[in-house]
């Protein structure tokens, strides 16, 4: 079965800090957007086929034995004319997204800068301090082949690095992130009121929030909580917090903050602290860090819960571990495999979550069926790079306030 192609651009919901696109544009990210989808598709299942017809059998037969982890069967695989062709597709088809994105953001900057201006002096919903200094592990690389990673500026004060990461997400995730790039915020709020029909935080904290694309949901969802989405760049946050106020949602704020270092907040503040997508971006000293402060601020009773890539085991293949670790190699994620190779249910434990109440739960970005009616419902998904990802979860046991 020919899998459905993805929308085209033109279809995914305006807003007003959303850069507009001509006709060319718009046709570029198509185009990335249905060459993503191939390579992910047929092109990609030619790895596998390459893997078990020629890789293997010639390891086996040079070593005597099958690959003992993921790092052989890269430098393997590294050899194979196909998987070399697919990898240099995938990377050129990120420099391509970029390269479209940026230049439909530079040419409208003025415009895109001025906007965001008025809309964060009216709200109040931006709070910047340039003493949090950006880490050193969002600033060694370019992350995702993002110029200047995401907290740089073309000039003082602009918005570009937000916008661009607005405009361009359609290109890598062909619209199954829903038509505001905001599915994976609406999977978490969804899964939080089925799971405690009852249930009203009244703070909730998002970590690493770049431009609130899963925090705006979940302060949607949940109209008379307070929202905090934090991020130590503050070239995301502008445009971010913009981005807000043009949705028109307004119980959230865009503050500049390190998630290592919650001290602005006291013990016990949050009902709900959440992360998505962003441990991977940490570093291994940074990780336990952070964590041990989001215990910290965690009411008793509370809800902690990163949403992330499924962590590596010796249950899963070691050609699929390979296969999730192409980001780390190819696409400027120096944290990624390093990350998923972590017993995350002991890190968070060591953090204060005792194991007995944690949970894994499998999360499926929502999208918006009227652009997407055939979004693909788990089978044959692509190693979780689109819009599938697993969340681990803890519920702050309530005897932990009279411990401490």
């Amino acid at each position: 079965m020919t899998a459905a192609p993805p929308p085209p651009f033109t279809a995914l919901t305006r807003h007003p800090m959303l850069p507009d696109v001509s006709h060319d544009e718009a046709a570029r990210f198509n185009f990335l957007a249905g060459l993503n989808q191939y390579l992910s598709g047929a092109i990609g299942a030619g790895n596998r086929l390459a893997y078990e017809k020629r890789v293997l059998p010639a390891f086996r037969a040079e070593h005597g034995r099958d690959p003992e982890h993921r790092y052989e069967v890269r430098d393997a695989m590294n050899r194979d004319p196909w998987h070399r062709f697919w990898s240099g597709l995938k990377r050129n088809s990120m420099e391509m997204r970029q390269h479209n994105g940026r230049q439909v953001v530079l040419r409208q900057l003025d415009a895109l800068d001025a906007m965001a201006r008025q809309f964060n002096e009216h709200s109040g919903q931006l709070e910047l301090d340039p003493k949090v200094e950006q880490p050193f592990y969002q600033t060694a690389v370019d992350i995702h082949c993002q110029p200047g990673g995401y907290h740089s500026e073309e000039r003082p004060g602009d918005v570009s690095v937000g916008a661009n990461y607005d405009v361009g997400i359609f290109a890598t995730t062909g619209g199954q992130l829903g038509g505001l790039n905001d599915g994976g915020g609406q999977a978490v709020a969804a899964w939080a009121r089925r799971e405690r029909p009852d249930w009203q935080p009244l703070r909730i904290l998002d970590v690493g929030a770049t431009v609130g694309h899963n925090a705006i949901p979940i302060a949607q969802a949940f109209p008379d909580a307070e929202v905090i989405a934090i991020d130590t760049a503050a070239a995301s946050l502008r445009y971010g917090a913009a981005r807000a106020a043009g949705l028109g949602v307004k119980n959230i704020r865009f503050v500049q903050a390190s998630g290592e270092d919650l001290s602005r907040w006291p013990d016990g503040y949050f009902d709900w602290v959440q992360t998505t997508m962003f441990l991977h971006e940490l570093s291994s000293k940074a990780m336990p860090r952070l964590l041990a402060e989001c215990h910290r601020v965690l009411a008793p009773g509370g809800l902690i819960l990163h949403v992330e890539q499924p962590q590596y085991s010796d249950e899963m293949p070691l050609f699929e571990q390979f296969m999730r670790d192409w980001d780390a190699f190819n696409n400027n994620e120096p944290f990624w495999s390093a990350m998923h190779g972590h017993d995350l249910k002991q890190v968070m434990a060591d953090a204060g979550f005792p194991k007995d109440s944690q949970f894994v739960i499998g999360v499926r970005a929502v999208v918006d069926r009227d652009i997407f009616p055939d979004a693909p419902s788990g089978e044959g998904e692509d190693f979780g790079r689109a819009a599938v990802w697993n969340a681990y979860g803890a519920w702050k046991p309530a005897a932990q306030a009279a411990a401490a």
